[in-house]
């Protein structure tokens, strides 16, 4: 790793911030400074590299629908969750309802996309919601080195008075038995996943112990065994970047996972975990300054994997 190359990224990603802004169906998102923009890297002995605004807290958004399949494939058999939700990439937006009543099993796509993940979620198993919850900040705290990792309450809250169509989506899978439960308490805990505050620092740590197999580079620990690992690593190939997810893996080649609160985690696999920020977002709901970091620490570090 070189810091001159790590700024070089930021400065190449400053450029396009102006082309994108921050998410505005979540009105507590909307309110984020869209000129942030920052990325940290860190190797596989956990040294770490950063530059710009690493230490800006963001909540997670979709990043955490990676953790949300972990524990619960942790909990669970891989049949038992995946009788719930398919693994084959979707042209869909993330927050589509379109295909969920058309298909013959009415599955949803992949756990990456809203639908999948509120399925996945449904399966996290625990005596009470507060007992749920506490296991999925537990494993979270672990998989980014922070004891203090925690939920950022505003934007949680702005997630649940604001859901409608999650809440559409959730009763609709419920009528095609597809969910179990109650829909609330699901739910609740799906926007306390996306409502996890953290920093660049926090998911670069996240992002190389995905690209390490599973293993702590800072405490040797294995975190997530191997199998889940790959299956994990292949689902952010495929359907990590939401529909801009073919396009990414031709041009910039890692396995990536964004978010709507502007993070973007990526894992070159036995090389690196980085994480990059901003809240500006195209279209799609990717960092226009992310993505463009992640362009140029690609092409500039040789990481594409194809």
């Amino acid at each position: 790793m070189d810091q001159q190359l790590i700024q070089s990224a930021l400065s190449y990603g400053r450029r396009f911030v102006r082309y994108g802004k921050p998410a505005s169906y979540i009105p507590e998102l909307a309110s984020k400074d869209p000129s942030k923009l920052g990325v940290a890297v860190c190797d596989m002995e956990g040294n770490l590299l950063t530059a710009g605004d690493t230490e800006e807290k963001f909540t997670m958004q979709s990043i955490s629908k990676l953790i949300a399949l972990i524990i619960a494939l942790e909990q669970n058999s891989y049949d038992d969750v995946f009788t719930k939700v398919g693994l084959e990439p979707t042209g869909d937006s993330f927050s589509s309802t379109v295909r969920l009543d058309h298909l013959t099993n009415n599955k949803p796509f992949n756990p990456m996309i809203n639908a999948g993940a509120i399925a996945v979620t449904s399966t996290i198993r625990g005596a009470s919601l507060e007992e749920r919850r506490d296991v999925c900040l537990a494993f979270a705290r672990k998989l980014m080195g922070n004891s203090g990792l925690d939920v950022d309450y505003e934007v949680f809250l702005s997630e649940a008075r604001t859901g409608y169509k999650n809440r559409a989506i959730i009763y609709l899978m419920r009528s095609n038995g597809i969910i179990e439960g109650s829909c609330e308490e699901h739910l609740e805990l799906y926007f306390l996943l996306c409502s996890l505050a953290c920093t660049c620092r926090d998911l670069s740590m996240f992002a190389a112990t995905l690209a390490n197999d599973g293993i702590s580079p800072s405490t040797g620990e294995r975190l997530i065994p191997l199998r889940t690992v790959k299956l994990v690593r292949s689902l952010m190939v495929t359907c990590g970047m939401y529909d801009y997810s073919g396009e990414f893996a031709a041009t910039v080649g890692m396995p990536s996972k964004s978010g709507v609160g502007g993070g973007i985690i990526s894992c070159p696999i036995g090389r690196y975990g980085i994480c990059v920020y901003g809240p500006a977002l195209d279209e799609k709901g990717n960092s226009t300054g992310g993505l463009k970091m992640l362009e140029y620490l690609s092409e500039n570090m040789d990481l594409n994997m194809f």
